[in-house]
């Protein structure tokens, strides 16, 4: 899960989804496209959006995207365009491109929409990007789990 700083989308975005997911058979992580808030904590507000759905950010702390992201994982999906661009410049092939995508192009409703960032709105803005996430991380789940 890849968003900007690593501190608002994708932390719930990997919270979201390690919480449908069984924890000794998936690996799932965030990371930013920038290193600004690099060992923080998520953004408070989307640790209080994800507490009120039962799920705890706490242990998270931010990360940049690395290359040997492509390596570890099989799947990589960001939050909105421009972090799309910034993840495929570092691709070294094809078959890198191929694992990254929009998250929300898992579902048809949804195709080539993106994850606002709710950084500088108020909290409903955070209630939203929970809402698109997890309609997304269901669909994820599903088909990992159906694998």
């Amino acid at each position: 899960m890849v968003c900007l700083g690593n501190i608002c989308r994708s932390p719930l975005a990997e919270g979201i989804l390690q919480s449908k997911l069984p924890n000794n058979k998936f690996l799932v992580d965030s990371a930013g496209t920038g290193a600004w808030h690099s060992g923080e904590l998520p953004d408070k507000r989307s640790i209080t959006i994800a507490k009120k759905y039962g799920i705890d950010l706490t242990n998270q702390r931010a990360r940049q995207f690395t290359t040997a992201d492509f390596e570890e994982f099989d799947y990589i999906y960001v939050m909105d365009e421009s972090n799309y661009k910034n993840v495929i410049q570092l691709a070294k092939s094809d078959e890198e491109k191929q694992k990254v995508d929009l998250i929300l192009n898992v579902d048809s409703t949804t195709k080539n929409q993106e994850v606002p960032d709710p950084y500088y709105g108020g909290d409903d803005g955070f209630e939203q990007v929970y809402q698109l996430l997890d309609k997304a991380c269901n669909k994820i789940a599903d088909n990992l789990k159906s694998k």
